[in-house]
């Protein structure tokens, strides 16, 4: 008997209801708040052109990854098609190998995963992100990466006003509550900036690659592989920066930070290789 997957709709509807999803929608309403209405009206005051427009690049900078996790949270990372066969003459030309997923009952394509998470198999899956709730794979991974890229413009953008408030402004820090807070938010800010930048390097790193965190794993065994019989070893998906990028964000680069803007995916069952 077939297994039963998990459609789209039940997918978005338990990424809304998750726990970790409000938590962090909870920490950019903070980190919002706190930016505007303490340390930059603090510093030069919200009622001031200079305060007012760096409220407003605030805003957009929150708004943009507001809107592109929501995109990330709420899409199908991708559904192995219930038609899909492998050809297994193609798949021999191209050096890939037919997978059956005994959970899901069915053929995978190539880079496709079973999560244990969703309980389902993922087109081009990267991984399960706890923070949206949801896979990230072939449907959501441009509106993922967007909402990393805007997560770590808005959050270097809240430390340089915290920064800016602290060494350019007096505080009244022999009261206790006032030096807990800037404290808390100096350490909330950096940590954010860190670890959300870090994640963009990586994921910029993959993205220019054409190479998933799962393949990535692989390929460090390939590449020892390669390296003890002293050959180089090249992702067979990698087909140049910027082929790769472009199938990822879309041949229109006035489009590429548009979550939304995913007509150029096809069904995520077939990728072109390196003739490398």
């Amino acid at each position: 008997m077939v297994r039963r997957r998990g459609g789209p709709a039940a997918a978005s509807a338990t990424a809304v209801a998750s726990p970790a999803v409000v938590g962090t929608v909870a920490v950019m309403a903070l980190v919002y708040y706190s930016t505007l209405f303490v340390f930059l009206d603090h510093w030069l005051g919200l009622g001031t052109s200079a305060g007012a427009a760096h409220a407003a690049a605030v805003s957009l900078a929150v708004a943009a990854c507001f809107f592109s996790f929501v995109c990330a949270a709420a899409a199908d990372p991708g559904s192995v098609p219930a038609s899909f066969a492998p050809d297994a003459e193609a798949a021999q030309g191209q050096g890939l190998k037919s997978r059956y997923c005994d959970k899901c009952c069915m053929f995978k394509p190539p880079r496709s995963h079973h999560c244990k998470v969703c309980k389902r198999c993922v087109l081009k899956m990267d991984h399960h992100c706890v923070w949206i709730n949801n896979c990230v794979g072939y449907g959501n991974y441009k509106a993922f990466i967007i909402c990393v890229l805007n997560a770590t413009i808005g959050s270097l953008y809240s430390f340089v006003i915290f920064l800016c408030d602290l060494l350019l402004k007096e505080h009244e820090f022999h009261i206790l509550s006032v030096k807990i807070v800037y404290i808390l938010a100096g350490v909330l800010f950096f940590f954010l900036s860190l670890t959300i930048g870090s994640l963009l390097c990586w994921h910029i790193y993959l993205l220019c690659h054409n190479m998933t965190t799962i393949e990535y794993r692989e390929a460090v065994r390939a590449k020892w592989l390669a390296k003890k019989s002293g050959q180089k070893y090249r992702h067979r998906f990698d087909l140049g920066t910027r082929k790769n990028i472009q199938m990822i964000l879309g041949p229109n680069i006035l489009c590429w930070l548009c979550p939304t803007a995913t007509g150029h995916l096809k069904d995520g069952t077939d990728f072109q290789i390196t003739n490398n």
